[in-house]
């Protein structure tokens, strides 16, 4: 029996560069040796989502999602809950796509991106579960809550294809003066952290916001997130960790909480306690609100990967 492979992509994202390389990604798809068809996502919510787990219930034994970070989140949280889930594989086309980086897949060349099928190699990735109540929503780069998370999803879409990275830079500058800290509490598999702090990060790669060494030891299969937790508020503080993760030499600092971990619950507490305001960051866009449990889904998708 032949195997079937459903093409899911964005057609605005990067420039609206995908349209134009379907019939090439299609091709490839072919010599590997897969029955090919596409999908073309529409501004319809969970547009991506929802074909990902029609074709998976279908029979599909590959999705290969196309855009950026937000389109493979989607695709993820299509399949991630299914018993029996198809391989993925992902052809970067959006500002960041630190996904793409972590798998060592090329992000500047749509059909060589593609190519990387044809090698025919797999890895099973770990995915993050994060619970928000009788919500569930999954992630396969990162979790964030508190200042500068907004970077990830406060910057327009178009800013974002107009500037590429520079609207990260940008956009941090702006928010700098304006940093805010909560109190909060953090069970994690090594203890318990409760008091001020400005953001915590849950990462299951090394890429973050185009920058790889922000989690440093980072594994992709391992079942462990990385947890950071980064307790100062002011700009100045805060610009030294940002220098100092350039070279992944922020997780010696005293301010931060580095270490592993298979779940997380974070809680706020104090005066913050009452309501839904804390958003919390799931691949780059609002996944829900505290309080949430994470969880590490170990090897739960195979993807195709680079070198």
């Amino acid at each position: 029996m032949t195997s079937k492979a459903r093409l899911i992509y964005n057609p605005v994202s990067g420039h609206e560069q995908m349209p134009k390389n379907v019939a090439d990604i299609l091709d490839v798809l072919e010599q590997a040796g897969y029955e090919a068809s596409a999908f073309r996502t529409t501004p319809e919510q969970n547009s991506a989502r929802n074909e990902a787990t029609r074709a998976a219930k279908e029979g599909f034994d590959l999705i290969v999602a196309a855009g950026g970070d937000g389109t493979i989140n989607e695709v993820v949280n299509g399949i991630a809950f299914l018993d029996k889930r198809p391989k993925m594989a992902i052809i970067p086309a959006g500002t960041t796509n630190d996904y793409a980086r972590a798998l060592a897949i090329p992000r500047d060349n749509i059909p060589d991106a593609a190519k990387v099928i044809l090698k025919n190699k797999t890895r099973k990735m770990d995915i993050g579960k994060a619970v928000f109540g009788d919500q569930t929503q999954y992630f396969v780069n990162i979790a964030a809550s508190g200042s500068l998370t907004e970077l990830t999803y406060g910057v327009p879409s178009e800013v974002k294809s107009a500037l590429g990275y520079a609207a990260y830079l940008i956009k941090g500058a702006e928010m700098l003066p304006h940093l805010t800290e909560n109190e909060m509490r953090l069970t994690y598999d090594d203890g318990v952290y409760e008091g001020k702090l400005s953001m915590f990060l849950l990462g299951m790669t090394n890429s973050i916001g185009g920058f790889e060494q922000v989690m440093p030891d980072a594994q992709l299969s391992d079942g462990l997130f990385q947890l950071i937790v980064v307790k100062p508020s002011d700009p100045v503080s805060m610009m030294k960790l940002m220098a100092l993760a350039l070279n992944g030499k922020h997780v010696d600092d005293p301010n931060i909480i580095y270490t592993k971990t298979r779940s997380l619950k974070a809680e706020l507490i104090g005066k913050k306690s009452v309501g839904r305001d804390l958003p919390v960051n799931l691949d780059g866009e609002i996944g829900g609100y505290c309080p949430v449990e994470f969880h590490n889904l170990q090897q739960r998708i195979e993807f195709y990967v680079g070198k």
